[in-house]
């Protein structure tokens, strides 16, 4: 009998543990969230990119604020920012590598060039 008893005490110490542990859990996950989105960028920069074929350099400015690239509306997300210029040209920066891949599109199946940009720590 005070076994069966223990056992439904410990059941629902175990189970009260689980519940409210997992909830603690959660939170903790959110509040480390919130502080990564606390470091996202503002502002503008001036990032500078190589091409890696032939090593020429220039620079593109990146709006964080305005959400714009060289002036071009951009999508930003934690990986990357995306987009197109005038010319159609679609771009694609990988934020943690700095890889830029621009695509030139057409009806003979365009290309893809790759280029490394020196991104701000």
């Amino acid at each position: 009998m005070y076994a069966v008893a223990y056992k439904m005490r410990t059941s629902k110490a175990v189970g009260l543990f689980l519940r409210y542990g997992a909830a603690a859990i959660v939170l903790a996950l959110g509040f480390v969230a919130l502080a990564d989105r606390a470091k996202a960028q503002h502002g503008a920069s001036s990032i500078t990119c190589t091409n890696t074929s032939s090593g020429t350099s220039w620079q593109i400015k990146v709006d964080y604020d305005g959400k714009t690239v060289d002036a071009n509306p951009a999508r930003f997300t934690e990986t990357e920012i995306r987009w197109r210029d005038t010319d159609g040209r679609n771009y694609s920066l990988d934020r943690k590598s700095g890889r830029l891949t621009v695509v030139f599109a057409s009806s003979t199946g365009g290309n893809f060039l790759y280029h490394n940009c020196k991104l701000e720590k």
